[in-house]
């Protein structure tokens, strides 16, 4: 049985390049060099190889419900109560200036920490976690 290398996340979206920029914004990921002419599709890595290739092809339909599968963006990790809100809220703050929606905050409860729901550029949700 061969084992797992790699892992690349794929979007289907409507302007693949556009939300390859974005994600690139959101995590410091880096477009392919030269990026591709549009082919339907773009993609874009971590640059120290560590994070998944995040793939993004057109397809004609939109968003209509709720993802399945959707990234949790870490940016509070091994932070607790305040600490951890307040910097979910700076970076919340930081992508919503990028045309994020800031969707609701889960505040902390006795099972788990808080985080807050985000919409990207085309409606998918993501967690700032």
């Amino acid at each position: 049985m061969a084992s797992v290398k790699q892992v690349q996340v794929t979007f289907d979206c409507a302007e693949p390049e556009r939300l390859a920029r974005f994600w690139c914004e959101v995590l410091g990921y880096v477009l392919p060099s030269p990026p591709p002419e549009d082919q339907g599709w773009s993609a874009c890595s971590d640059p120290t190889s560590v994070g998944p290739r995040l793939f993004f092809q057109r397809v004609p339909e939109g968003k209509v419900v709720k993802n399945r599968v959707h990234l949790d963006v870490r940016v509070g990790t091994g932070l607790v109560g305040e600490e951890r809100l307040a910097t979910l809220q700076a970076e919340s703050a930081r992508l919503v200036e990028l045309g994020v929606v800031q969707v609701r905050v889960l505040f902390a409860d006795e099972e788990n920490e808080s985080c807050i729901v985000m919409q990207d550029i085309e409606g998918n949700e993501f967690d700032l976690d």
